[in-house]
């Protein structure tokens, strides 16, 4: 069962609260998730004589032009939403390496694996649909949206062996990121309308910023509803506090070492990564994707938890 995973403990907690998605998407349960054919699904079922006095919107015209008779299109109800959890594993995300498997204080790698069992559990318990997607320079791992209870145990698995790989080992594995090319592949090969939670820090150079808004830009075109975790460690990497000695810098993507002295380089550093993160923001709001910023210093129950209230609220 899934309760053999060591995760699942901290999901517990978390019982009494559901997973809206917010906007209107293919494949729903009735009462939880709004519906664009309004009671009606996708799937066409069969037609029915018209009552006078219902509405008109489901009328088969083109059958009342070969019959001069009113019939009202029958649908099947289609059961679960589609959910692609999508979680970056490269290198970067094993920032900061010492609070790797620490929930109070994770590093980005670890609050985007607790967050992401977090939401296969909640939409367990609704009966949607959830798969799991593992990338880095490419696709490392994907599977399909699927809800049954083998699935969901599948899922808690790759979760934890993604969580408990020793991270020195991680670290000579040197993965580095293709995000937009990623995202690309993802966008297609998904079923239309899918909810997608994306869960990355976005650290991309900037002649690749681009590539990565429009793969974004993707995933709109092909009406799915997307959810962008920024993982970032606020204290590290956007006020760049390491004091006033000389530090040696680590690329965990590419093994790079650089020594620097922090003070002499603060200034144009914060500059230029708020810039950078702003105009994430900014261009993920214009294109309707819900973005949310992560301390993960901050831990994982203060990030998760108003998030979660927060979505509930719109219904």
């Amino acid at each position: 069962m899934a309760s053999e995973s060591p995760i699942f403990a901290e999901l517990e907690r978390y019982k009494s609260l559901e997973f809206f998605a917010r906007q209107v998407v293919e494949g729903f349960v009735t009462g939880l998730h709004r519906s664009p054919f309004h009671g009606f699904s996708v799937e066409f079922a069969e037609h029915r004589q018209y009552n006078v006095g219902e509405s008109t919107r489901n009328i088969d015209w083109k059958l009342y032009g070969r019959t001069d008779k009113l019939f009202v299109k029958r649908y099947e109800e289609e059961t679960n939403l589609r959910c692609q959890l999508v979680i970056d594993q490269s290198s970067s995300m094993l920032f900061p390496t010492e609070r790797q498997g620490d929930l109070k204080s994770p590093n980005k790698l670890t609050f985007a694996v607790y967050a992401a069992a977090l939401l296969v559990e909640l939409l367990s318990r609704q009966r949607d649909a959830f798969g799991l997607t593992l990338l880095s320079n490419g696709i490392d791992q994907q599977t399909q949206c699927r809800s049954s209870a083998v699935h969901k145990r599948y899922l808690m698995q790759m979760l934890d062996a993604v969580l408990h790989q020793p991270v020195a080992e991680r670290q000579r594995q040197q993965r580095t990121t293709s995000l937009a090319e990623s995202l690309h592949l993802l966008a297609e090969s998904l079923h239309r309308r899918s909810l997608v939670v994306i869960f990355t820090d976005v650290f991309v150079a900037r002649d690749e910023e681009e590539a990565f808004l429009d793969a974004l830009r993707h995933l709109r075109h092909c009406k799915h509803e997307v959810l962008l975790f920024h993982t970032i460690d606020h204290r590290h990497e956007l006020d760049f506090d390491f004091g006033s000695r000389p530090t040696e810098f680590i690329d965990l993507e590419t093994g790079r070492r650089l020594k620097v002295q922090p003070s002499e380089v603060a200034d144009l550093y914060r500059h230029d990564v708020s810039q950078l993160v702003e105009r994430i923001r900014q261009q993920s709001i214009r294109y309707h994707v819900d973005y949310q910023s992560v301390d993960v210093e901050r831990g994982f129950e203060p990030v998760m938890l108003p998030f979660l209230l927060k979505r509930g609220k719109h219904f």
